[in-house]
């Protein structure tokens, strides 16, 4: 167990960056999931600019590489392309 106030803290803050992290990813896999899902172009091509806003927020923070962002981001505009 933590002996210090500061310590304390820090397990708190973690644990809130923790699950705000979690849930932006989360929604960040549902919002490719939908992308990949979609079958109209229109649709696809609405989706496709804030999907791509949420994973180059994901790769900033930290929470995804940036290597993996941009593979995701390639490959979505591949599949929006193709529709």
């Amino acid at each position: 167990m933590a002996n210090h106030k500061s310590a304390l803290k820090r397990i708190r803050a973690n644990r809130v960056k923790q699950l705000r992290n979690k849930y932006q990813h989360k929604t960040t896999r549902n919002a490719v999931r939908d992308l990949r899902a979609a079958t109209e172009k229109k649709d696809a091509e609405e989706l496709f600019p804030k999907v791509i806003s949420m994973l180059d927020k994901l790769a900033k923070n930290n929470v995804i590489h940036k290597n993996k962002a941009s593979n995701l981001k390639s490959k979505l505009a591949k599949h929006v392309a193709s529709i």
